[in-house]
C-alpha cells in the first residue's frame, strides 16, 4: 500500500494541530490548511518531514476547487480530511446580527461542505476515503450565547449522517467527533476568565477534568485508519461523559 494523504483544515493549532501531529506521527503525508502563514509555518516545522503547510482561507468557496486539484495533482489522491476549521461567537442571541450569523455559518458549514464535496469526488472515484467532521457539545444541548456556533455544529452532524448513507456505496466513510471541554488556548481564555462557567463544566464531567487535544486526535486516527472500516454515520463524542453527566 502507497503512502496515505490527509487534509486537516485549522491544522496549526488546537485540535487540528494535535489532529495533524497524531497522522504525521503515523507517516502519513498530512497537509494543514489555515489563514495565518507565521501560524502555519511554526506547526508545519513540528510536523516533520510528514507535513507540509498551505495558507488558504476556507471562506475563499470559489477558491476551494482549485486548491483540492492543487493537491491531487501533487499526490494524486486524497485519503482522509478532517474538517476541523472553525470559529465561535459568544453573544446574546438577541444582540446577534444577520452577517455576525452568516459569517459563522460560512466557516462552519457552507465551507465544510464544499471542501468535502470536492475532496469525495476524488474519494468516490478511488472508491475509498475516510472524511472526519468536528462538531461539539453545542450540537448535543443547549449551550447559552452561542447560537450560530451551535446552529453550525448541529448542521455538521446531519450533514455527517447524510453523506455517510451517499457515500457508503462508494467506499466513502464520514464520520464525526464531539469534542467535549478540550483545553486548548482558546477554552483556556474561554473558562478562566469565567470561573463559574469552569466549574459547571467539570462538575457536569464525571471524568471530572478537561480533556486534551491528543485524546481527540487520538479518535481521529481511530476513524481515519482501517481499524474502522464497518464505522460510519456516528458522531463519537470525546467529552469524559460530559453529554451523559448529571
Amino acid at each position: 500500500m502507497g503512502k496515505k494523504i490527509a487534509i486537516v483544515t485549522g491544522g496549526s493549532s488546537g485540535i487540528g494541530f494535535a489532529i495533524a501531529r497524531k497522522l504525521a506521527s503515523q507517516q502519513i503525508h498530512t497537509i494543514i490548511i489555515g489563514r495565518d502563514e507565521q501560524k502555519l509555518n511554526e506547526a508545519v516545522a513540528q510536523l516533520g518531514k510528514y507535513g507540509q503547510a498551505i495558507a488558504f482561507d476556507v471562506t475563499n468557496l470559489d477558491g476551494i476547487p482549485g486548491i483540492v486539484n492543487q493537491i491531487i495533482q501533487q499526490h494524486g489522491q486524497i485519503d482522509i480530511l478532517v474538517n476541523n476549521a472553525g470559529i465561535n461567537l459568544k453573544k446574546s442571541a438577541l444582540e446577534v446580527t444577520n452577517q455576525e450569523f452568516q459569517h459563522i455559518l460560512l466557516t462552519n458549514l457552507t465551507s465544510v461542505f464544499s471542501i468535502t464535496r470536492e475532496v469525495a469526488k476524488n474519494m468516490v472515484a478511488r472508491k475509498s476515503g475516510s472524511i472526519i467532521n468536528i462538531s461539539s457539545m453545542a450540537a448535543q444541548y443547549g449551550l447559552p450565547g452561542v447560537v450560530a456556533y451551535a446552529a453550525s455544529k448541529t448542521a455538521i452532524e446531519g450533514i455527517t449522517r447524510t453523506l455517510a448513507v451517499e457515500f457508503s456505496p462508494h467506499g466513502v466513510r464520514v464520520n464525526c467527533i464531539a469534542p467535549g471541554f478540550i483545553a486548548t488556548k482558546m477554552s483556556a481564555t474561554a473558562l478562566n476568565g469565567d470561573p463559574e462557567r469552569k466549574q459547571k463544566v467539570l462538575s457536569r464531567t464525571p471524568m471530572g477534568r478537561l480533556g486534551s487535544p491528543e485524546d481527540v486526535a487520538n479518535a481521529a486516527y481511530f476513524l481515519a485508519s482501517d481499524e474502522s472500516t464497518f464505522v460510519t454515520g456516528t458522531v463519537v463524542p470525546v467529552d469524559g461523559g460530559n453529554s451523559i453527566g448529571f
